[in-house]
């Protein structure tokens, strides 16, 4: 979202962005302070004291993947919003199933030791492999 502004406002034009919400973004925005996620999700009791400022949280509506060398990382940076993010690698992919959390294995020793119900057949093989 807002990617051409953006773009627009680095190569020296004026932009005035607006937004009908009283958080910025649309439906995958990341929504600070805390207090608007609660509103946003019509939670009446507010977040407990104990997360601390609300300014602290910043959470994103729908997690977002970009590859290192895409094309939206290169105009990221060339609209220099990278100075408001961090990258960071994905050290997992997390499933929710049956009121569970688990983690989808990435080897096959963590496929080999997992409690996740994954389906054997969805489990790619390792090239080395050699099929009977």
């Amino acid at each position: 979202e807002c990617i051409l502004s953006g773009i627009m406002s680095v190569n020296g034009k004026k932009v005035l962005h607006m937004d009908r919400n009283p958080y910025y973004g649309g439906e995958s925005s990341s929504i600070t302070p805390l207090e608007e996620l609660y509103k946003r999700f019509q939670l009446l009791e507010g977040p407990p004291e104990s997360m601390g400022r609300g300014r602290d949280w910043n959470v994103d509506l729908i997690p977002k993947f970009l590859m290192a060398n895409g094309q939206l990382v290169k105009m990221l940076l060339y609209t220099e919003v990278t100075r408001y993010l961090d990258f960071k690698v994905v050290e997992g992919s997390f499933v929710y199933k049956g009121g569970k959390i688990y983690k989808v294995p990435s080897t096959e020793t963590e496929a080999l030791a997992s409690r996740a119900p994954l389906d054997p057949q969805d489990i790619p093989k390792c090239p080395s492999q050699k099929s009977p």
